[in-house]
């Protein structure tokens, strides 16, 4: 597959926008969450970079190849605390949103797990994830096959 687009290049500007959201989350979200949220929204949107990348970079922070597998099939396995699974939950439903958006069941998960700043600095996360992996599917951006 050949990488249609270079956003960096092309719209340089709006690529550093999307790089400061970046930096904030980074900053305001758990490294171990922020992963396993990046990386639950990329297997959902099917973006190959994406889910190359934030396993990769999750591994390198050391979080376990088992719990990483197992985020495909989160609500099946205990390997996720409740925060995790509050963000996992919220993660999912963000990125598909339905007619009715973020449940009010999901939402109290995140309440009970989250304060206010860090459910705002979460939802800004998954939004983060999400606007990436739309640049990343439609330029084409595949993964490197050596690392």
């Amino acid at each position: 597959m050949t990488q249609r687009l270079n956003m960096a290049e092309v719209a340089p500007e709006g690529y550093r926008a999307m790089f400061g959201l970046e930096r904030y989350v980074r900053d305001n979200v758990d490294t171990t969450v922020l992963e396993l949220v990046k990386l639950r929204a990329s297997i959902i949107n099917g973006c190959s970079f994406c889910v190359d990348m934030h396993s990769r970079d999750a591994l390198a922070a050391g979080e376990s190849a088992r719990r990483l597998f197992a985020v495909g099939a989160w609500r099946e396995t205990p390997l996720f605390d409740e925060r995790e699974r509050a963000a996992l939950a919220l993660t999912d439903e963000a990125t598909r949103l339905g007619p009715d958006g973020v449940s009010d069941e999901t939402w109290a998960l995140v309440t009970k797990s989250w304060s206010e700043k860090e459910a705002a600095d979460l939802i800004l996360a998954i939004a983060t994830i999400n606007a990436w992996n739309r640049i990343a599917i439609p330029s084409r951006l595949s993964p490197p096959v050596d690392v």
